[in-house]
């Protein structure tokens, strides 16, 4: 690798006992979109780049390989939404770090959400919410599962702007899966698909 990364994100022959061998990059300010059937590896790879599973193969961020990182330093870098988030403490608040009120406020919330009970929140409050927590984290690449997943259209529509904002003003990337072809067609720069744990580009 070069000393000045021409690609944020750079992965090589990564793969798993069900993922095939997988190569691709993303450059800064880019948004790949994913899609393929349910089982066909999509969250999988998501995994296995953040390093969640046992995988083989290298990826780099900003020429640096990812065993350069531990674990936690890795994952805060570049992080994955999962499609059902978890919540480890039993007041929103316990969750938070310096979260952007700017954020919470695009996403419909008041600073008084840090107070509630995660148990009042809905499957779409935590979905929103969860997204604050990542990007309050500043990370490089976004890996999103299924991010809008459980939102009403008004709400689809903000995160997608976050989204897109996020990436151009901080030269970070995203792998965005959805199931949606026409969102990704909105929110994608290339698209791929994985099919029985074989990623393809398509364009």
């Amino acid at each position: 690798m070069g000393n000045e990364a021409q690609e944020l994100l750079v992965v090589q022959d990564l793969h798993t006992d069900f993922i095939h061998q997988t190569s691709f990059s993303l450059p800064f300010s880019s948004c790949l979109g994913l899609h393929g059937k349910s089982g066909s590896g999509k969250t999988l790879l998501l995994r296995a780049i953040a390093d969640l599973d046992v995988n083989d193969g290298e990826v780099w961020l900003e020429n640096t390989p990812r065993s350069q990182f531990t674990g936690p330093q890795w994952r805060r870098r570049v992080a994955l939404l999962s499609a059902e988030s978890q919540w480890w403490g039993d007041v929103v608040v316990e969750h938070a770090r310096d979260w952007p009120q700017n954020l919470l406020t695009a996403l419909g919330f008041s600073q008084d959400v840090l107070g509630w009970q995660i148990s009042r929140l809905s499957s779409g409050e935590k979905q929103r919410l969860a997204l604050v927590r990542m990007l309050a984290n500043q990370p490089r690449v976004l890996l999103l599962d299924e991010p809008t997943a459980n939102l009403d259209a008004g709400n689809i529509a903000i995160v997608e702007k976050i989204v897109h904002d996020y990436l151009q003003q901080n030269r970070a990337a995203a792998i965005w899966v959805s199931h949606d072809r026409t969102q990704l067609g909105r929110v994608a720069s290339r698209r791929a698909e994985m099919a029985r744990g074989r990623f393809s580009l398509e364009y």
